[in-house]
């Protein structure tokens, strides 16, 4: 199952995808999309609705270096362990959405991702029980101002701009991460080109270990890191990322 959430005529609502390639219909689901959905019966053409962030989370959780080639890209070896940090829920913004690029930083980076969904609270989960609390994934770019970030040491401001956090374009609830393709083009380029079964610690792992830190709420979302091969974005390119079974995320950049 597919869900999105979609501004419409009337408003704003989570929907479920149903259809493929240009016939896809967006059917409303009431209250929340945690769960066995209901349906208000409503629906619209995709081609109709604006797709927004298929969720709007509490947090941002994202794990740096967990490809060895993009450790290695960035300087360093591999870590034993995840490394763990957070984005604001300021950063996060849609499909079709311009990626802002501040005005003091002069390189701001891609970095393509695998993205986990929480489906209900949850606390110490197990890696054995960590699909039992995941709703989805879907996708995300985890912008990065890349001076900022070494100017800082530490990574809040140049990870947690407005605008660095696109999301999308909806929830896949059915769909196993082990093995994706995963792959970032910049204005048709290819520039990172991976799967996810080369993660240093997967998705299990990952709920296992930021559980035991912290509350994970429905709609949380764990990025699960980026592969080797990210570089700057300049004011009138186009990135889009794409992973197996989940679609693609594509945003325009811009001067802010």
């Amino acid at each position: 199952m597919r869900i999105a959430r979609i501004a419409h005529p009337g408003g704003v609502a989570f929907v479920t995808v149903d259809g493929s390639g240009d016939d896809l219909v967006a059917r409303e689901v009431a209250d929340h999309p945690f769960g066995t959905p209901t349906y208000t019966g409503k629906s619209w053409p995709m081609a109709d609705v604006r797709v927004l962030a298929p969720i709007l989370p509490s947090k941002v959780v994202c794990i740096g270096k967990n490809y060895a080639d993009h450790a290695r890209e960035m300087g360093g070896e591999p870590p034993a362990d995840p490394v763990m940090f957070l984005k604001p829920s300021t950063s996060v913004i849609g499909p079709g959405a311009a990626i802002k690029l501040p005005a003091d930083s002069s390189r701001v980076d891609f970095e393509g991702e695998l993205v986990a969904v929480i489906g209900r609270p949850c606390r110490d989960v197990t890696a054995a029980q960590a699909k039992s609390v995941i709703l989805g994934y879907t996708i995300g770019n985890d912008v990065t101002a890349r001076d900022h970030q070494k100017a800082d040491v530490q990574w809040t401001r140049g990870k947690g701009h407005d605008t660095f956090c696109p999301l999308g374009p909806w929830i896949e609830t059915e769909v196993d991460p082990s093995d994706l393709a995963i792959s970032t083009s910049l204005d048709g380029e290819v520039k990172q080109d991976a799967r996810t079964s080369l993660l240093l610690h997967g998705v299990p792992e990952l709920v296992e270990w930021v559980s035991r830190v912290m509350t994970l709420l429905p709609g949380d979302v764990i990025m699960t890191g980026t592969p080797a091969g990210v570089g700057p974005m300049t004011a009138g390119q186009q990135v889009s990322i794409t992973i197996d079974s989940l679609g693609t995320l594509t945003n325009p950049v811009e001067a802010r």
